[in-house]
């Protein structure tokens, strides 16, 4: 979508324009909905409520949309900033008493393989988590949300070459946290 069809749907969407809303969807959702999936360790049912959330957040703050960077940008900076405010919320426990315990999932262990892959990808993601917070964008919004460095540079407010720095210095860490074969 290019610049002047997003500006032109931005505008039918304040207007009201449920169309212009649907097509803007459309347009950004496999990408938000990626990069949350991603976050979330696979859990689809939880990509999915934090897109929902993400998208009522978006529309709620739409006047305050400048247009100085795209409307996918904006959105994916939406999206990652209600992860990270998901993962502050304490977890609820649910008491496993007899009635929920017959309704337990199997615990049995999953192909050799799937979980060493689990593992991995759950580890790289607490170690990005871990990473400090302008760092931690730039590896979720490059490698995560697919977004290209010129577009986190505009998001971010930097230069392309302080994206590319924040990328490579990340790497340096999560590789030194993992292991550079785990990479």
């Amino acid at each position: 979508m290019t610049g002047r069809e997003e500006a032109a749907l931005l505008r039918s969407l304040r207007d009201g324009d449920r169309e212009a809303a649907e097509v803007l969807v459309e347009g950004t959702l496999e990408k938000v909905y990626g990069l949350l999936h991603r976050l979330c360790g696979g859990d689809a049912d939880l990509a999915a409520d934090l897109a929902q959330e993400t998208y009522r957040k978006a529309w709620e703050a739409l006047a305050a949309f400048n247009g100085r960077a795209q409307f996918s940008t904006w959105l994916f900076r939406i999206a990652y900033n209600t992860y990270l405010n998901h993962r502050r919320v304490p977890l609820r426990l649910v008491s496993m008493e007899a009635d929920h315990a017959a309704q337990a999932e199997d615990p049995a262990p999953s192909p050799e393989l799937a979980a060493r892959r689990e593992d991995l990808q759950l580890n790289l993601i607490r170690a990005v988590m871990e990473l400090p917070e302008d760092l931690r964008l730039a590896v979720a919004a490059h490698y995560w949300g697919e977004l290209s460095v010129a577009e986190i540079a505009r998001m971010e407010r930097v230069t392309g070459m302080a994206v590319r720095k924040r990328l490579k210095r990340a790497y340096n860490l999560l590789s030194g946290a993992l292991g550079e074969d785990k990479l």
